[in-house]
């Protein structure tokens, strides 16, 4: 039976001791940079940056017509989609942006869409599922306006 260590060289000999005093920086050394169509890497974190913004819009639209789809149909779940107002744009933004910078955020905006979701079900599902239903088609109705 081995010996246990205690002390200096004990329980805790191979785990790594913070250091006093905070280490100064390094400088950066560009390495090989950023793979890209440009020479300058600047361009190509912008380019990577519109491509990653795109196709989360893509996707995002292409999901939201989905999710509309199934109850909608195809062309109203487009109209809904290609509808959707300004402001109802800039609160889903600002919602999720303010989900996605801390924990706390994310906190508060989960529990508000909960709150939202148990209040809608508290209702009367019936009634609830109407008004939906007249606020999403008066939105599609909207693109066939002259």
């Amino acid at each position: 039976m081995a010996r246990r260590k205690t002390g200096k060289d004990g329980l805790f000999a191979g785990v790594a001791r913070r250091p006093s005093h905070r280490p100064g920086r390094a400088p950066v050394q560009p390495s090989g940079g950023i793979p890209g169509p440009s020479e300058n890497q600047a361009t190509n974190f912008l380019l990577a940056d519109i491509v990653i913004r795109a196709g989360s819009y893509i996707v995002r639209r292409g999901v939201e017509k989905r999710l509309l789809a199934n109850r909608y149909g195809k062309q109203s779940a487009r109209e809904i989609v290609r509808n959707k107002t300004l402001g109802q744009t800039l609160v889903s933004q600002a919602l999720a942006r303010i989900a996605t910078r801390s924990t706390p955020g994310a906190i508060v905006v989960g529990c508000g869409a909960l709150a939202k979701a148990l209040f809608d079900r508290r209702r009367s599902r019936l009634a609830a599922r109407i008004e939906g239903d007249r606020a999403m088609l008066e939105q599609a109705r909207d693109e066939q306006a002259p």
